[in-house]
């Protein structure tokens, strides 16, 4: 099933994606919930983010040539992540699909795009197993995690480098059919493809995330886990249109703006 999450009049409302149709529903995925007898164009509503989560959660470092990447970047030796560590993001960053990544007229030339798999959890859950994790996901939708890359050096919580304003795009809708195992990302710039690699070779996947985390913390219907991105990253400009493919979920497509400009 694949959930978008829409404007309708002011309202936000969720609906079920059928081929080029929505179809509203009362209440939400992550309750009780109907389908009414309306039908839309898909191409007729205004996207929103499919989800505004109590708590937006990150990866980071998670793929191998990523982290191979950054730390050349930087001067440091490669050292692959040992054990799945968590971090956070902020909701004021979200975007949906369709709208513009804004770089504030501050921001340096290294404003550069993430495409990433995004975990969407489904019910109240802790102490999660290897066995269960994946029951507690409602689906999965598509991230670009945009960072600005000279203040990701200096920023000691990267509350600008990750969070600021529009760095966040998400969508278009949640997938809860797919195999982890099947999915691949490909990402666009301006139409050519920069890179493609299987979504699930991550150095921890997502059970291992979930077990992890839910030793310590409570997920809630609605959190998010961001999964990282693999390869190394380009800059954006003013006037460049950012895709991140993923196939069985779909497309996210922003354009990029600069202040200013």
């Amino acid at each position: 099933m694949r959930w978008a999450r829409f404007d309708r009049n002011g309202t936000p409302t969720y609906g079920v994606v059928e081929g080029d149709t929505i179809i509203p529903v009362r209440g939400s995925p992550f309750e009780a919930w109907e389908r009414t007898s309306d039908r839309l164009k898909l191409a007729d509503v205004k996207l929103l983010v499919p989800v505004v989560p109590p708590t937006f959660y990150a990866a980071g470092l998670n793929y191998a040539e990523h982290v191979k990447e950054a730390a050349e970047k930087m001067g440091l030796p490669v050292n692959l992540p040992t054990q799945a560590d968590i971090g956070y993001r902020a909701n004021n960053a979200l975007v949906a699909h369709g709208e513009k990544i804004v770089i504030p007229a501050d921001a340096g030339e290294k404003v550069q795009y993430e495409g990433e798999l995004v975990v969407v959890i489904g019910q109240k859950c802790k102490n999660l197993t290897r066995e269960n994790a994946l029951d507690a996901v409602l689906g999965y939708t598509i991230g670009n995690d945009v960072s600005e890359r000279d203040w990701q050096k200096i920023d000691r919580t990267l509350w600008r480098a990750k969070n600021t304003d529009t760095f966040k795009p998400m969508g278009p809708w949640i997938e809860t059919d797919i195999k982890l195992d099947d999915l691949v990302t490909k990402i666009r710039l301006n139409g050519k493809e920069l890179i493609q690699f299987p979504t699930n070779h991550m150095v921890f996947g997502v059970v291992d995330y979930l077990v992890a985390m839910t030793s310590c913390l409570t997920l809630y219907p609605g959190d998010m886990v961001w999964m990282g991105t693999e390869g190394a990253t380009l800059n954006m400009k003013h006037g460049d249109t950012i895709e991140v493919e993923i196939t069985g979920i779909g497309t996210l497509s922003n354009p990029v703006v600069r202040e200013g400009m």
